[in-house]
């Protein structure tokens, strides 16, 4: 392997070698025992909300849409403030002179390569939302305009469309997740300690305290009905997409076999760990959604979509400071209400789970490499494949090519397959569509899995196989108990409900945060300097491996280097 040095103001940086030159190390905390109070717990939980979805759906649908809409209607405000104010924290941090501090030893390397980290990243955060919503959401602004500021079907509403769409998939959601995400590896790589929810909300408190335990269990619970509600939905989708290509019946019962055979899947997938199975299936969604977008724009409206591109662009830039602090005072709060703090407050019930996998993969990144990556890439992907998959629907449906409108009335699962239906040799592309659906819910589901077990195991990187897929199973069991009894929609808002609390605990995140690194040795500060080079060979830890100065190894990975020669590795400009 060759490596290059390069050397710019003092700052130096270590680049991930591809993954498959790694040398696999036998982790240590795999020993950690289960957590009996926090594994049973959880699944008692669980099983009692998926009682009540399964026995009474309409009444936990009537409650939780009850104490939502309640809660929507009075902390709007809060949402709105916070969900823009850790975008600005990210950007502070990335910025700021605590953006040098790695997230693991000063002289560690990242895990992953950067293209497997972000697809990783992305199949989990919001693959299979993009898939989902990617032509159907711009498609219902264009029909239905924002706040009634432009009249439906019009070219106004088409640019508030796009604008609105990009605003809720793009920096605010991305910031609820590494917010999470960037607290959890700091705790887990940097600091030593166990990579459970608990470890950033109660820091001081001993992980046997009641009230860490109770943190963990709802990661549990949230995490679990999460991925269950999106396989559900998926399920329903893929059966769209089975019967426009294979004239499959539109049926429960074939959504159950969908949900069935993706249970498998995800399973095995999580089972063979992040370096193998999770991280190939993420790399294999890339591609594919890549080669879909690519398809799309070259023989679709190819002009119109690259001037769309721009405006989008130059739209979401100079209108993200109104449209982050609108809460519709003086109009249009129902809008806002069912979208955008709908939006808030469904992403931060999913940044425990999100937040939780993403501090797993991000090892030996700086604070600058990963709010980057965190932050800005996800931003631009999504705005290219709403402009050319939203684009193209909108496009569609006002020059007549498809009936996008009538496709959308007839279901959001369905508005992707019409899309493609067309454009050219649509047999082909609508199983390439059905593939790309399966393997993004494949990739999210094996990575609530892999959460799960590491929750019930007491934070351990590599939870025991049992666990996972146990847990694996318990997500497709509950999704079909959903489906049969008519609960996804129910179950999917007590999700949000539950996830309203933890925009506190995440403000409270941020403060800690930012007082632990603060305290941290930064390059050129002093005599323990962020160091990426390695120490000279007097300088070592109890395996005689380099060790930084500044911290003692981490307690769950007793390698300093992840297993890589001293001579092959290299600092390398980011």
């Amino acid at each position: 392997m060759v490596t290059r040095e390069h050397e710019h103001h003092g700052d130096h940086f270590v680049h991930a070698a591809p993954d498959d030159d790694r040398t696999d190390i036998e982790p240590d905390d795999a020993k950690l025992p289960v957590d009996k109070v926090v594994f049973i717990g959880g699944l008692l939980l669980t099983l009692a909300f998926v009682g009540w979805g399964v026995i009474s759906p309409a009444s936990l649908a009537s409650t939780a849409s009850a104490i939502l809409a309640a809660i929507i209607d009075g902390t709007g405000w809060a949402y709105v403030l916070a969900t823009t104010a850790f975008v600005f924290f990210m950007l502070f941090l990335a910025l700021s002179r605590l953006g040098r501090i790695r997230l693991g030893k000063d002289d560690e390397r990242p895990e992953f390569s950067t293209v497997s980290w972000i697809s990783m990243m992305f199949a989990t955060g919001m693959g299979i939302g993009l898939i989902f919503w990617g032509v159907a959401e711009p498609l219902s602004h264009l029909l239905t305009p924002p706040m009634d500021m432009a009249a439906p079907e019009s070219t106004e509403a088409a640019r508030l469309g796009m604008q609105y769409t990009i605003f809720h998939w793009g920096l605010q959601p991305w910031a609820l997740y590494g917010v999470v995400g960037l607290a959890l590896a700091y705790a887990t790589f940097r600091k030593g300690l166990p990579n459970l929810l608990s470890t950033i909300v109660f820091p001081s408190l001993d992980p046997s305290h009641p009230a860490r335990r109770a943190i963990d269990i709802f990661g549990l619970f949230i995490t679990t009905f999460g991925a269950a509600t999106s396989l559900g939905l998926g399920a329903i989708q893929i059966n769209s997409g089975l019967a426009r290509v294979f004239g499959a019946p539109i049926s429960t019962t074939v959504s159950i076999i969908a949900i069935v055979v993706l249970t498998a899947l995800f399973v095995l997938s999580a089972v063979t760990g992040t370096q193998r199975g999770i991280k190939w299936m993420a790399n294999i969604n890339a591609v594919l959604a890549v080669a879909l977008m690519v398809f799309v724009f070259v023989l679709g409206p190819t002009v119109f979509l690259m001037n769309m591109f721009v405006e989008s662009f130059g739209d979401y830039v100079s209108q993200f400071i109104p449209m982050s602090f609108r809460t519709g005072t003086f109009g249009g709060n129902e809008w806002l209400s069912s979208w955008t703090i709908f939006y808030w407050a469904w992403w931060m019930s999913w940044a425990p789970f999100v937040g939780t996998f993403m501090a797993r993969i991000s090892r030996g990144r700086t604070i600058r490499e990963f709010v980057v990556c965190v932050l800005i890439v996800p931003t631009i992907m999504s705005l290219v494949w709403f402009v050319i998959m939203g684009g193209t629907g909108i496009r569609f449906q006002l020059d007549g090519t498809a009936d996008m409108a009538g496709s959308l009335a007839s279901g959001v699962e369905n508005t992707l397959f019409t899309l493609v239906e067309a454009l050219p040799v649509p047999a082909v592309t609508s199983v390439v569509v059905v593939v790309l659906i399966m393997l993004f819910y494949v990739a999210g589901a094996d990575s609530a899995s892999l959460v799960l077990g590491m929750l019930s195991q007491g934070g351990s990187l590599h939870p025991r196989t049992w666990l996972v897929v146990l847990w694996g199973t318990m997500i497709g069991a509950v999704a079909i108990a959903l489906l049969l009894a008519g609960g996804l929609d129910a179950i999917q808002t007590t999700v949000i409900v539950f996830g309203i609390p933890f925009l506190l605990v995440m403000v409270g995140v941020c403060i800690s945060l930012v007082r632990q690194l603060r305290a941290e040795p930064v390059a050129g500060e002093g005599e323990k300097a962020d160091r990426t080079e390695p120490l000279p060979s007097n300088t070592t830890g109890t395996d005689g491996g380099a060790q930084s100065a500044a911290e003692p190894t981490p307690l769950l990975d007793p390698s300093p280097d992840n297993g890589v020669p001293e001579d092959e590795r290299g600092p390398v400009r980011l």
